[in-house]
């Protein structure tokens, strides 16, 4: 606590100490150099003969060399200059274009075929400001027709997470006008690729994974469970109110009131608490793409090969005659494994942990662990989960299913020689197949399946273009049922596994059992439904494992080469009606 002091005269005592570290310090900044501006950064690295500048400013220090030697001058800028520096851009007599919102207006700078520099653009987005209309309109000045080539655009921004707070209105704008998730974008692999948009889908920090990351991490904080921050802390250090009477309010500060709040704290608590928001949107974008209900919209699909396997009309329309196509199209991926040295400099890269390595005593593979994205579940509680790092596959699961399951730690010689057995014994290709719902869809829409309205568009190895919805097998079945048709694709013990894990299908065997996905501990299993206990035994000798749950004996297919087993011996009759 503090107070002022007076004398006799009532005058004020001041404190000559705290007048000396005062003077000293205002002395010291006297000293400081001048911190200058990107702009003028840029000039006087490369050269105002070499940086065509448009912007608003009537004057400039320029860093300029005459009889007095190097010296930075003041110089002014007429008004035409503008017009000067444009064309000596795209002339090709300077290299080098800055423009901002001042200088920006009616002007483009593409790759223009009508002139002298028809050179690639790299344009480099820097403080892009709180408009994203304004941003969006710079970044289209580098981008038009009749160019030569399309630009590359780099945002560029600091490790300062409350930065994010200006991205994420030019992410948020982008992503309703389709520039994220949709448009010319390419289809991930099965091993995941770069991603070729601007920004990826967690940079918007007002979608809807953003919104439902932002309540649980409210959620976390009320428990305890942000590491460094209690409930107190974080309500006195932004201002924020989360309680009532003890709970949580129902109306909770949204994404842009707590962001900004987030810009007024010190750059390591800013950091600290934004990363424990964007671990949470990152978990349910990723949960999402794993349950097959995050929207990409259309997307062109790439692989090493793509043709038509067989194609079917199910469907005439009457005034037109035009046909709706089942298409069924055989696709082959490139199989590239990760090396095992590949696979530990990637752990080292994300983590300073020594590598987790684990063998899988029933199947006798090698994976290794690497942390993954908890997961909030429906009652707050979170489930630890890691990722599971194979040569041809990455997969996640939850921590407590990895430590109740066959794998186990191993030394690493004998690691790596299992690690590269299974990469000799690898494919050159990966085949598999999806059905396209091509042709007229508006008047049979309704009878497509509505949980996940997949677009996607291809070119096959003969040429021909398509375009339509991609259907699994099961979401197959489905739309021929409901347009009056029997039958369907046989289906492999791979597709039966992705179906169930991935879209939660159910299948009926030939001896009257269903297999079927069932939650335990927050975990997705294959449960075989049916079998007496005269099946227990052949089916353990399967490979099945039998657990007591709720004192009831219930049998599960822990992995695809135990499921194509059973269903090799009991082969799928059809996909259960959705």
């Amino acid at each position: 606590m503090s107070r002022p002091v007076f004398d006799a005269d009532n005058n004020p005592v001041l404190c000559q100490e705290a007048l000396a570290k005062r003077d000293a310090l205002i002395q010291k900044l006297g000293a400081l150099p001048p911190v200058q501006s990107a702009l003028d950064q840029i000039v006087h690295r490369f050269g105002h003969d070499a940086v065509a500048e448009i912007t608003g400013r009537s004057r400039r220090v320029l860093r300029i060399e005459d009889a007095k030697g190097e010296r930075l001058a003041l110089r002014s800028r007429p008004g035409s200059a503008n017009l000067a520096e444009t064309a000596a851009f795209m002339d090709g007599e300077k290299k080098i274009l800055v423009f901002s919102m001042a200088g920006g207006i009616g002007r483009s700078y593409h790759a223009d075929l009508g002139c002298a520099n028809t050179e690639r653009r790299i344009h480099y987005l820097l403080e892009p400001g709180w408009r994203a209309d304004q941003a969006i309109q710079g970044l289209g000045r580098t981008h038009r027709t009749h160019q030569a080539s399309a630009p590359l655009f780099r945002p560029v921004a600091t490790d300062v997470k409350g930065e994010r707070r200006f991205i994420a209105t030019i992410a948020r704008r982008l992503d309703s006008l389709g520039a994220i998730t949709r448009g010319q974008r390419d289809s991930q692999t099965a091993m995941g690729g770069d991603d070729t948009a601007l920004f990826r889908a967690s940079d918007n920090l007002e979608s809807l994974y953003a919104k439902s990351a932002l309540r649980q991490f409210y959620i976390a904080l009320w428990r305890g469970s942000i590491a460094g921050w209690s409930l107190k802390d974080f309500e006195e250090a932004t201002g924020l109110k989360l309680t009532w009477d003890g709970g949580l309010k129902e109306d909770l500060p949204p994404m842009p009131q707590f962001l900004n709040r987030l810009l007024a704290l010190p750059i390591d608590e800013q950091n600290q608490l934004f990363g424990a928001l964007e671990t949470r949107i990152e978990a349910n974008i990723e949960i999402a793409i794993e349950a097959g209900t995050f929207e990409r919209g259309v997307e062109t699909i790439v692989a090493d090969s793509l043709s038509v396997a067989s194609r079917e009309s199910v469907f005439t329309h009457e005034g037109s005659g035009a046909e709706t196509e089942i298409v069924e199209i055989a696709r082959k991926d490139r199989l590239e494994p990760l090396a095992a040295d590949a696979a530990i400099e990637l752990h080292a890269a994300t983590s300073k942990h020594p590598p987790l390595l684990i063998l899988n005593g029933q199947s006798n593979r090698a994976a290794l662990v690497m942390d993954a994205p908890s997961r909030t579940l429906d009652d707050g509680d979170v489930q630890e989960r890691v990722r599971l790092i194979r040569p041809a596959i990455r997969e996640t699961v939850a921590r407590a299913a990895l430590e109740a399951s066959q794998w186990r730690t191993a030394d690493e010689d004998r690691w790596r020689a299992l690690w590269d057995a299974e990469i000799a014994a690898l494919p050159s290709h990966r085949e598999s197949r999806f059905w396209l719902v091509a042709g007229l869809l508006l008047p049979i829409w309704d009878r497509l399946p509505d949980e996940s309205m997949r677009v996607r568009r291809l070119v096959c190895d003969d040429g021909e273009h398509l375009i339509g919805r991609v259907l699994g097998p099961a979401e197959l079945g489905d739309f021929r049922a409901a347009l009056g048709l029997d039958g369907g694709p046989g289906l492999t013990a791979v597709e039966v596994h992705d179906e169930i894990m991935k879209c939660g299908a159910s299948f009926h065997l030939s001896n009257g059992w269903k297999l079927a996905r069932r939650r335990l501990m927050g975990v997705f299993r294959i449960e075989i439904e049916g079998p007496t206990d005269g099946d227990t035994d052949a089916l353990k000798r399967m490979g099945c494992v039998a657990e007591i749950v709720s004192w009831r004996t219930r049998l599960f297919a822990p992995d695809r080469e135990t499921l194509e087993r059973v269903i090799e011996r009991w082969p799928i009759s059809a996909p259960e009606a959705s």
